[in-house]
């Protein structure tokens, strides 16, 4: 079973880490390259996440108010 990680991604060269507000897509949701998908807030703002990578959304790690380190996987596509 082939997986994509969603990792969080840095905004800030010193964030560290990151707090889920709100997946903006479900699973089961198919997703394209460059579409938003959570948002998160950083020390400084509230971000969104676009996808990296295209696919349906299987799986949600960290959901609202969970504190994700840099790097921290929040979720995993599919390819399809």
């Amino acid at each position: 079973e082939l997986r994509i990680a969603i990792d969080m991604q840095s905004s800030a060269y010193e964030m560290e880490a990151a707090v889920v507000i709100e997946w903006m897509v479900s699973v089961g949701d198919q997703v394209a390259k460059g579409d938003p998908i959570l948002i998160v807030e950083t020390e400084k703002a509230e971000v969104e996440m676009e996808a990296l990578d295209e696919g349906v959304l299987v799986e949600v790690v960290h959901g609202p108010g969970d504190e994700v380190p840099v790097g921290g996987v929040l979720g995993y596509l599919e390819p399809g």
